[in-house]
């Protein structure tokens, strides 16, 4: 089971063997206690319940504080299913650890976004907006939402101003550029959804690309003068007859 609860602690930047800088999001991808188990026979379908982060029980139902004591296990203060496939095997109690990914998977992550309140037509939609002289009384206006005649409504599903950010957002393919096992951190390329100390579901890519090749940094001794191919060129002597 390639799948983790953490929190996003910020970010940083990252430098590759060639020297070449990264921005990259420093991740605390659990430590992850398997809470409860379901199998085939019972439930239809095998998956685990993992939990992350410690919390009081008196935070908990009763329902929760029941559930960790008859398994006699610590309170967590989230709980996620991760779907498994008939050949894995877990056990209640089981602690999974960052050391699951390695550098150069891609992973998916999803969390809730930065909720920004009300936003009109140019910053929720990215519209271009009307003239900026002088006079023009239309600069951020949403403009005709519905034709008089046909249908005499807005159509469902128009773009309008309203609540922007606050939703599950998922960020697919990022890549793991190191993992810190001993203080389970990940460094992904690139940034996730939510704030510092937003809660995250990390877990192995589904939709992996094809075809992607890496970008490979061009060596000094590699690179062309622009200035002295374009004389080639001009004199016929950058094309090989």
């Amino acid at each position: 089971m390639q799948a983790l609860l953490g929190k996003k602690v910020g970010m940083t930047q990252f430098i590759n063997k060639e020297g070449a800088l990264t921005p990259a999001t420093v991740l605390e991808a659990g430590p992850c206690l398997v809470v409860d188990v379901k199998n085939v026979q019972r439930h239809g379908y095998k998956s685990a319940q993992i939990g992350f982060g410690e919390v009081r029980e008196k935070a908990l139902t009763k329902a929760l504080n029941g559930q960790f004591a008859k398994n006699k296990l610590s309170a967590k203060k989230w709980l996620r299913e991760v779907r498994l496939s008939p050949e894995e095997n877990y056990e209640v109690g089981q602690e999974i650890k960052a050391d699951i990914f390695k550098p150069g998977d891609l992973v998916d992550v999803q969390g809730r976004s930065i909720g920004k309140g009300f936003g009109g037509g140019m910053k929720r939609w990215h519209w271009r907006g009307g003239p900026g002289s002088h006079g023009s009384m239309f600069h951020r206006r949403i403009g005709s939402a519905g034709a008089s005649s046909f249908p005499s409504r807005t159509w469902p599903g128009h773009r309008m101003p309203g609540h922007l950010g606050d939703r599950t957002a998922t960020v697919q393919n990022l890549e793991v550029l190191k993992v810190d096992a001993s203080r389970n951190l990940l460094l992904l390329k690139g940034s996730v959804p939510g704030g510092d100390n937003a809660l995250l579901f990390i877990r192995r890519s589904l939709k992996k690309p094809q075809g992607v090749k890496p970008k490979t940094v061009q060596k000094a001794s590699e690179k062309k003068d622009p200035l002295k191919a374009s004389k080639q060129a001009a004199a016929g002597g950058g094309k090989k007859k």
